[in-house]
């Protein structure tokens, strides 16, 4: 029995890799020191397994930005338009990686960044492969062969971990029509084959290759394109392959995956336990395949259950033999934070709550933990830790920092009428013209505006103790107003107030709802060098008191135009926080939704005539299998609803979704009933809009015109093609003008720019449609 790690949070255990990139891309730091930021973090990650116990330690899981644009270096998948970068300019690897991510806009260059997506149904962000008909595919990137070398001398024996070259190809999108990108297999193979032979010549024994493309619903076709390409890759290598499958089922796939020429089929437990006994119960015991049990949640932060895990283990053994089990998480710890031992302040983390908890390192001794047990073992260490384990299970279950018996109760008393406006969309719209009286294209933004050092650095020192509130307050207030000013000056239709006050879209409303806890260092990569600190849902949700009023009033008492009120919908809060695992997530998004509706009726009390309440995860936590979809948008969308119903026909209600492919569930996004969507349209040069050009969806539709993931800034006349585009699907007066998603992230000076060539671009538009009147 052996333990394998799939991979390990490559951020660092203080955000150094996050911190030393924003400084390379500010000029601070040479790529030299970049480089070797990065190197000290695998040195670390790779000595904690192999201190800890883990046989199998992964390497390659390691990268700047993302694994799968990683893989677009390796294979040379490189976009036409930064050709002339790679060759005229002679850039390095690294800011080519960079470009691609980010865009490139100097030296005379203005190239747009690759589209970026989720990466399945986490918050975690991939950048999307562009493929097209005559696609080429090289060894560009040694990448891969560089690090395991590195590990090998450090005295690791590690394991190289690759996407693997089916779902590399189904991630990605054809560029242009009249061809399907897993046509492009039998170009693609000779460049994992070189690469694989690489690593067997440099003394490689395994390699994992990921196809999380196998927990979805794959047609005949698909499922004999892998038959095909590990059929070839089998023929042409010694390596011992790991297939790694996770976040679901194989489901239909599993007849395909279980005839697969490997060596090692790794299996996730947390999201399915179940397909255990169905592999169990075919004839794959009398084959020699080894069985990698995912029993060990990489996606949530929660203890493991030794129990449970162990009669998985046993069950597994007891069929194939102890030699053919492997200890594994259901998938990378990417998604968990590192080390739960930095969480040192007790009145932030009690010691009761954290008992319950495990972060990254603590998952890594919980493999081995299980091996011990699960082997027999006579440890008195192991011992003990199981006798840990199952008291912090018992103290969990029976703890009065759970149950609410009133939020249960208010749950139970929902009826229909509290999903439902009073009136249907076209009457609403009516009613809001006639009192906010927007022009066509109206412009506004997404809510956030950028969080400059000195506005982070007043919440470093409130929290320090450094600043009383009252001055912190005085900060606040003098960023809001020269925030609504500027806004005033420049144009805008429909004002934010910036949200300076507010750490995260999450993190913020967590702090001030019953039933949340937070961490110090509970830092996750959500992509780049964004990182995100979840809260983490321990008990039933409720509302204390009003969270958001204060400075959305503030802000609108000081100009006569309609400032948003800005909230963060309960699917997201749901699907962006740890989620308590001892109840239907259902119930804990339907708890969330009537927090939120309690904001919005006091906001609407307060004066403020527009809300906003921000939904990009509703996409993200559709289920990976069709089949589940209607359960969960079914309550997904009530949520919204019963979020967003309390208020009058008067009364705008926006949502915002980002980054999300709408086709499949259009009609579900149409029955959220809000007044105003904004999407992210500009990566993707409008396509996401044909959905609802299809679809003929009524209410209004405020389309991204630019990408705020780039620090470039579009023309006006770039912004006004994009409109163009829209316009040709979607009626004028359904159309609002908006960037893709919240500013926080961008500096003052690009944003300002990119704005107001924005309201430029909505003046133009409005002044073609008078003249063709």
């Amino acid at each position: 029995m052996q333990t394998q790690n799939l991979g390990y949070p490559r951020i660092g255990s203080q955000r150094e890799l996050k911190k030393a990139a924003e400084q390379y891309w500010a000029g601070k730091l040479s790529a030299q020191q970049l480089m070797q930021t990065g190197s000290s973090i695998r040195s670390q990650n790779w000595q904690l397994q192999k201190e800890a116990g883990i046989d199998l330690i992964p390497c390659n899981d390691f990268s700047l930005y993302d694994q799968v644009l990683d893989t677009c270096l390796m294979t040379g998948a490189i976009p036409q338009r930064y050709h002339d970068l790679m060759h005229n300019r002679q850039l390095p690897h690294i800011d080519l990686l960079f470009a691609m991510a980010r865009g490139y806009q100097k030296e005379g260059y203005d190239i747009t960044a690759m589209e970026m997506t989720k990466w399945f149904d986490t918050n975690y962000h991939y950048i999307v492969p562009e493929f097209s008909a005559n696609q080429q595919f090289t060894l560009f990137s040694n990448k891969v062969l560089n690090e395991f070398i590195e590990a090998k001398e450090q005295g690791i024996a590690a394991k190289p971990v690759l996407i693997g070259p089916v779902s590399f190809l189904l991630l990605g999108k054809e560029k242009e029509p009249g061809f399907h990108r897993l046509e492009l297999i039998r170009k693609l193979l000779p460049v994992y084959i070189e690469v694989l032979k690489k690593l067997e010549d440099a003394g490689a024994y395994y390699v994992q290759l990921d196809e999380p493309c196998l927990a979805l619903d794959l047609t005949e076709a698909e499922q004999q394109v892998f038959a095909k390409a590990y059929q070839e890759l089998r023929n042409k290598t010694q390596l011992r392959i790991i297939l790694a499958n996770y976040f679901e089922c194989y489901g239909n796939n599993l007849s395909t995956a279980l005839a697969l020429p490997v060596d090692v089929l790794h299996l996730d437990l947390v999201r399915c336990p179940s397909q255990l006994d169905d592999i169990l119960s075919t004839d794959l015991p009398s084959s020699r395949k080894i069985l990698s049990l995912g029993v060990v949640d990489g996606r949530n932060i929660w203890k493991n259950n030794f129990e449970t895990s162990l009669h998985l283990i046993g069950k597994a053994a007891a069929k194939l033999g102890a030699e053919r089990v492997w200890i594994a998480p259901s998938c990378s710890l990417l998604h968990v934070p590192c080390d739960l031992d930095l969480e040192t302040n007790n009145t932030i983390l009690t010691p009761e709550i954290k008992q319950w908890m495990a972060f990254a390192k603590q998952k890594i001794d919980e493999l081995v933990n299980l091996k011990q047990l699960a082997s027999g073992e006579i440890n008195a260490s192991a011992q003990i830790k199981l006798q840990e384990n199952i008291a912090a299970h018992q103290n969990r279950k029976t703890s009065a920092l759970i149950h609410d018996p009133a939020v249960k109760q208010r749950v139970n008393a929902i009826t229909s009428n509290d999903a439902n406006r009073n009136n249907v969309f076209a009457e609403r719209k009516t009613k809001q013209q006639r009192s906010l009286n927007l022009p066509l294209f109206p412009t506004t933004t997404i809510g956030s505006f950028p969080q400059t050092a000195e506005v982070r650095n007043w919440r470093q020192q409130l929290k320090k103790g450094q600043l009383t509130q009252e001055q912190y307050d005085e900060f606040i207030a003098e960023e809001t107003a020269q925030a609504i000013h500027w806004q005033e000056e420049t144009g805008i239709d429909v004002l934010v107030h910036g949200e300076f006050e507010r750490n995260d879209m999450v993190e913020y409303f967590g702090e001030q709802l019953a039933g949340f806890v937070f961490t110090q260092n509970g830092w996750v990569q959500s992509y780049g060098t964004r990182c995100v600190k979840p809260p983490v849902i321990v008990g039933d949700v409720s509302r204390p008191a009003a969270m958001t009023v204060r400075w959305t009033s503030y802000a609108q008492s000081l100009t006569s135009k309609p400032v948003k009120g800005m909230l963060t919908g309960p699917v997201t809060i749901l699907q962006w926080s740890f989620v308590r695992d001892d109840q239907p997530r259902r119930d804990t998004c339907t708890q969330i939704a009537l927090a939120i509706r309690d904001e919005v009726v006091d906001l609407e009390k307060s004066g403020i005539a527009i809300i906003q309440i921000d939904e990009p995860a509703i996409r993200e936590g559709l289920p990976l299998r069709r089949s589940n979809w209607n359960d969960y948008l079914q309550w997904a969308v009530q949520a919204f609803r019963i979020s967003a119903s309390g208020v009058k026909d008067q009364t705008q209600i926006h949502t915002h979704m980002c980054y999300s492919e709408f086709n499949d569930i259009i009609e579900h996004i149409a029955n959220m009933d809000a007044d105003v969507i904004t999407i992210e349209c500009s990566r993707s040069q409008m396509e996401l809009l044909d959905a609802f050009a299809a679809f003929s969806y009524p209410n209004d539709i405020g389309p991204g015109v630019y990408d705020i993931h780039s620090p470039r800034v579009p023309s006006q006349h770039e912004m006004v093609q994009l409109m163009e585009k829209a316009k040709a699907v979607i009626p004028s007066s359904q159309l609002w003008v908006n960037p893709d998603c919240g500013l926080k992230t961008r500096g003052w000076p690009e944003t300002k720019a990119a704005l107001e060539e924005m309201v430029e671009a909505a003046k133009s538009l409005r002044a073609t449609v008078s003249a063709n009147a």
